[in-house]
């Protein structure tokens, strides 16, 4: 145990809004053997936000380096600012835990690219656009120019569904949580028995 061949990767994608956040803590504190994977940004921390365990939050400069060097499995540039997921990190994450990402359909395309991840790739749906500018502002975060960027940036996040394995409809989080632990503890199985096949 904890050399990494049973181990997988789930992304987790979803319009802002949708709830992927959310899922991911909830798996995480259910299964101690995920981790989220924890993205490097641009952008300032929320105030509920502690850098290195939410992100790791760097400046512009730091961030291009980094591109620069070929550091990253995959970012992106999501409404001005970056993200990125540092390939070091899921390099020595892997050989003892599952990990999550939490992360845009941008990032997902690119880390798709290296076959040397196993990746289990599920997109969440809100039920529908409405739902989700109510979600955008109940949460508020956002500040109201924010939350109209991304409630138009909807349209063109759903055109990528098809680049998952899995699609579902988050209309209510209990329902959307559980179905998700069966694609993990599904795939978790038939990755343990293509290691031990008898």
């Amino acid at each position: 145990m904890g050399d990494g061949t049973n181990n997988i990767m789930v992304i987790l994608s979803s319009p802002s809004g949708a709830g992927k956040t959310t899922i991911t803590k909830k798996i995480q504190e259910k299964y101690k053997s995920f981790k989220i994977s924890v993205s490097h940004t641009t952008r300032k921390p929320r105030p509920n936000e502690v850098d290195g365990v939410d992100y790791h939050f760097i400046s512009n400069n730091e961030f291009k380096k980094l591109i620069d060097e070929g550091k990253f499995y995959e970012y992106a540039k999501i409404f001005n600012n970056f993200y990125g997921t540092l390939k070091t990190n899921v390099d020595e994450l892997i050989k003892k835990n599952d990990i999550i990402f939490d992360i845009d359909w941008q990032g997902t395309k690119q880390l798709s690219k290296f076959t040397n991840l196993k990746l289990i790739k599920i997109y969440l749906l809100p039920p529908n656009k409405d739902e989700l500018k109510n979600r955008l502002i109940k949460r508020n975060q956002d500040t109201p120019e924010e939350v109209t960027k991304r409630y138009k940036s909807f349209d063109e996040d759903v055109k990528h569904w098809s680049d998952y394995d899995y699609v579902l409809v988050n209309d209510n989080l209990e329902n959307c949580y559980k179905q998700i632990e069966r694609i993990i503890l599904s795939n978790k199985e038939s990755s343990i028995n293509l290691t031990h096949t008898s």
